[in-house]
């Protein structure tokens, strides 16, 4: 089961939007480092390329995967795990951009996580029908640090549940610099994004790309 939580069109005006106690949608948050985070994307992919990453079961993920920072999350018939390296280029992850990191402290901080140092940013590419199940982040060694998460590109509709999957679930429409932060009784959530709607965006065309950022060591 489901609700829509911007059915009141009011609500993107507030520049804090509570989902759950210690979870938040900060609309708009990014667009003010639009430029210097398309930059970063694009330096990041040209190191370490997306790539559809198959799950332990055999399943080839519908959205397009890279990492940047220290660690990286990556998924195979082996597990699901962080890694310092790229496993498919063979080198060490890119280092994670000024820009990236200086997002991700300071919307943690305007959530209410002041302290917040993430060592791994998962890029996820969605293409029309790319779609995320709902799912825990539980592969990081500690549940004290948020999770922050920014939209960039073509509108998604984000869902997050409660800390079992039949809780009932919010929609969440997000759009092009949106940031959700959830952490402290909402660390462990579930979450998912519904399969993507045709669109198109000036810097990002048909795709929406997602910046995950995580204390993973």
């Amino acid at each position: 089961m489901t609700m829509n939580l911007f059915e009141n069109p009011a609500y993107t005006d507030l520049l804090k939007v509570e989902l759950a106690h210690g979870a938040f949608v900060l609309p708009g948050f990014a667009l003010r480092e639009e430029r210097a985070l398309l930059r970063a994307v694009q330096d990041v992919t040209a190191t370490s390329p997306f790539r559809h990453m198959v799950t332990p079961g055999g399943y080839r993920m519908s959205v397009a995967m890279t990492n940047c920072g220290s660690l990286g999350w990556v998924t195979g018939r082996f597990g699901y795990r962080y890694d310092p390296t790229d496993p498919e280029m063979g080198h060490a992850w890119p280092a994670m951009p000024e820009s990236f990191l200086h997002l991700a402290q300071t919307a943690a901080a305007e959530a209410g996580f002041p302290s917040f140092l993430p060592d791994a940013c998962l890029i996820n590419r969605y293409e029309t029908g790319a779609k995320l199940p709902l799912h825990q982040d539980k592969d990081e060694h500690d549940y004290a640090a948020p999770i922050v998460s920014v939209s960039l590109g073509v509108p998604a509709v984000f869902l997050f549940g409660g800390l079992n999957r039949a809780h009932k679930t919010q929609r969440v429409p997000l759009t092009h610099g949106d940031v959700v932060v959830w952490g402290g009784p909402a660390r462990l959530r579930y979450h998912g994004v519904q399969p993507l709607q045709p669109g198109d965006h000036p810097s990002f065309g048909a795709n929406r790309v997602n910046l995950t950022f995580r204390k993973a060591g």
